[in-house]
């Protein structure tokens, strides 16, 4: 893993906690990373509750000065308007969030989600200050038809469509059919394809970007598997789905070097 990086472990609460629960969590978060002396300098650790939970959470970090970071799971393409349901990165950059995932395999089937979509909401993020957490992968049948990369890399192009200069930005590599399976990538078919992505942004934003960005792998993470993941020179960190939501489980995915060394 380049050093340069740091390491980012991002948990998707996903529609899961409400406000109260989110407060509780997060405070024992907090105290279970301190308890075990955990350097947010060194590996970054950040939540992404429901939006009903992002001012509690905001309150709460704010008054007892944690290191989390944290951000929301989706924003609109659009600054204000006649879009019901829908939520503004200036609403959220008033939250103070630092992230916001975009482009979630979940967001894509559900809600059929496009990649013109994604890329509008990309534009909508880093124009109101967010880093987008830009989420990307294949399908089984993607994987069999197409190979590793092919399907994440289109994906991320879509994505970045029309974006120019040096944006501050997150991929998550999410492998479709690893999500919520308990069936990880392999380390290596993980590498393959941060590689890939990688690959991708220099031919896009440059060599600087494609340097600095963060590479996430995404699918069954836990504390068991994460060291192998860490290991790839092009896998800075992790977005966790169902783990997360258990403070010594996601406490111990973020003290990964325990178990890879410094």
């Amino acid at each position: 893993m380049v050093t340069t990086r740091t390491p980012l472990m991002a948990g998707n609460w996903k529609m899961n906690l409400d406000h109260l629960q989110a407060i509780a969590f997060t405070q024992k978060l907090a105290w279970a990373l301190k308890d075990a002396k955990h350097d947010f300098d060194d590996v970054e650790v950040a939540v992404f509750p429901p939006y009903t939970d992002l001012r509690s959470v905001q309150t709460l970090v704010d008054a007892d000065k944690l290191s989390l970071s944290y951000g929301a799971q989706d924003v609109s393409a659009h600054d204000s308007g006649a879009y019901t349901g829908e939520i503004s990165g200036a609403f959220l950059s008033a939250l103070a969030c630092t992230y916001v995932i975009l482009g979630h395999s979940e967001r894509r089937t559900l809600h059929a989600e496009t990649d013109e979509v994604v890329g509008s909401k990309v534009k909508a993020a880093l124009k109101h200050g967010l880093v987008p957490v830009i989420c990307v992968g294949e399908t089984s049948e993607d994987l069999e038809k197409f190979g590793a990369s092919a399907v994440p890399v289109a994906q991320l192009k879509a994505a970045l469509e029309g974006v120019e200069g040096t944006p501050n930005l997150v991929v998550a590599y999410e492998p479709v059919w690893a999500i919520g399976s308990g069936q990880a990538a392999t380390p290596e078919q993980a590498q393959t394809v941060a590689k890939a992505l990688r690959d991708a942004l220099e031919e896009l934003l440059g060599e600087s970007v494609a340097a600095a960005t963060r590479i996430l792998y995404g699918g069954s993470v836990k504390s068991d598997n994460i060291a192998g993941f860490m290991r790839e020179p092009d896998v800075d960190g992790a977005l966790i789905g169902g783990a997360s939501l258990k403070v010594d489980e996601f406490s111990a995915i973020a003290r990964f070097r325990q178990h890879v060394g410094s």
